[in-house]
């Protein structure tokens, strides 16, 4: 099923992972799902759930990818909980007279390819009867979408929460559970949304554990569970991230970088993560296995050096910018990656790791891979690329098209350097690239464009020296 709501704050995510770990505790297996480019959301979901995160994006991966996605993160469970975004219908803005549905990757659109029903909450903080009128509206709107019950969210009484249900009743729309306004379990935020659940620890545990608590006890979880099972068959089979490479590995070299010589030791490829960097999709590193790779993971403020034997290192997105003292104190691991770096290792970095790799952030020293200087700014930055890579890279070969996200309050100067990665606007080409380098503020869904997976497991072969008959050479040993 999916958690949507009129627009944005009105508790989707507290009543989604509430949801999620509410059926986990009476002994569900679920998957969480999030629409859209989110990375946060996800995090309390995996707590919630126990499973990797999961997102569900047709802008970034594609329509068609939308169900064989689902399927993939959902193999295994009993229910599947998908989260939406913004309002209901909220999407990316399309040109006027654009063909097609005006709410491109809406969770309204994602409801529709899955064919699954829709829990809506309403925050009825400041209306009582009024929220029917409301209710209607959104079941009215749109055929395609099938609103199986609402969700009544910062129900002030007793007698509010008995004009609520009268009215609903009356408009015909089932109310499958009412949450009171309860600060104690709300998830604290600041600039770019929530905090991850990475940085809260225990904390984001007992704050996930209490949100299954109070859903429990204020939804009826057999009603849900039952509206769920409503839900189309999904035709098809599942994504396969084994599937995309074994295809790739007839593709020419010049596009996959040679990703298809596999035999032999896999070869190890950091992958940055803890509380700095925790924007990741689950299907890229699921894609990087696949190919061939060992990943490790990476704790920039606690390691000191790479994993041992790594000949490739990416760094994704996060919040280096409220970490960025603990970040330069690290200095083993600042030259480390510098010295990575100048020896040719192929790295992908994007948002955060474009940061890190920058010389200074806020004027604290980073890794001085980058010839440029980063800082936080007031400006927010936000919204879906269309990116052609202007040059040859780690990830993609020049002209190659993509579809990114880009989700900053940052900015770095000078925007490139002289083998500039990405163009998407009149304002010129953003970030690095070169043979071995790509580091933008593009977010890339690798599931969107498996072969990126495929190139940047070709640069880490042939800088480890790995080929058709194994092993790798003493580079790759060091």
């Amino acid at each position: 099923m999916v958690v949507a709501a009129p627009a944005s704050g009105s508790g989707k995510t507290t009543v989604a992972t509430g949801l999620m770990a509410a059926f986990a505790a009476r002994g569900d297996r679920v998957s969480g799902h999030k629409v859209g480019p989110d990375y946060i959301d996800p995090g309390y979901h995996a707590l919630a759930t126990g499973r990797p995160p999961r997102n569900l994006d047709p802008v970034l991966c594609g329509e068609d990818r939308v169900a064989p996605l689902f399927l993939h993160g959902a193999q295994g469970a009993d229910i599947a909980v998908v989260e939406g975004v913004m309002g209901l219908f909220d999407g990316a803005s399309r040109p006027r007279n654009h063909p097609g549905p005006g709410d491109a990757a809406s969770t309204a659109h994602v409801a529709a390819l899955l064919g699954a029903p829709v829990v809506l909450v309403v925050d009825a903080a400041r209306a009582s009867r009024s929220v029917a009128a409301l209710v209607h509206g959104f079941c009215t709107y749109d055929t395609r979408v099938r609103i199986g019950g609402v969700i009544l969210n910062r129900v002030g009484s007793d007698r509010h929460e008995e004009l609520l249900r009268e009215a609903m009743e009356d408009a015909g729309v089932p109310v499958l559970g009412a949450l009171r306004r309860h600060e104690a379990v709300e998830t604290p935020a600041r600039h770019l949304g929530l905090i991850p659940a990475a940085e809260r620890a225990d904390e984001a545990h007992e704050a996930v554990r209490a949100l299954g608590r109070l859903v429990a006890d204020s939804c009826d979880l057999d009603a849900v569970a039952a509206l769920a099972r409503t839900a189309a068959p999904l035709d098809g089979p599942a994504w396969s991230p084994e599937e995309e490479m074994a295809a790739l590995e007839a593709a020419p070299a010049a596009e996959t970088g040679g990703a298809a010589a596999r035999a032999g030791r896999a070869p190890v490829v950091a992958v940055a993560g803890g509380e700095a960097f925790t924007f990741a999709y689950t299907e890229n590193t699921e894609l990087l296995q696949a190919a061939g790779a060992e990943v490790r993971t990476l704790d920039p403020l606690h390691d000191e050096a790479l994993p041992e034997g790594a000949v490739g290192l990416v760094i994704g997105g996060g919040f280096p910018e409220m970490h960025a003292e603990r970040l330069s104190a690290n200095a083993p691991l600042r030259g480390r990656v510098a010295a990575f770096a100048a020896a040719g290792g192929p790295l992908a970095a994007e948002c955060a790791g474009l940061l890190y790799l920058a010389e200074s952030l806020d004027g604290a020293p980073m890794c001085g891979v980058l010839p440029a200087k980063a800082r936080m700014t007031g400006r927010l930055t936000l919204g879906y690329r269309e990116a052609v890579a202007v040059g040859d890279s780690v990830l993609a070969a020049a002209g190659t098209r993509v579809r990114g996200h880009e989700f900053h309050r940052t900015a770095v100067e000078p925007a490139h350097g002289p083998d500039p990665a990405w163009q998407w606007s009149a304002d010129g080409p953003e970030g690095f690239g070169g043979a071995m380098m790509c580091a933008s503020y593009l977010h890339l869904h690798w599931a969107g464009a498996p072969r990126i997976a495929a190139r940047f497991l070709g640069a880490v072969r042939a800088h480890g020296g790995y080929g058709e008959h194994g092993g790798a050479d003493e580079r790759g040993r060091r």
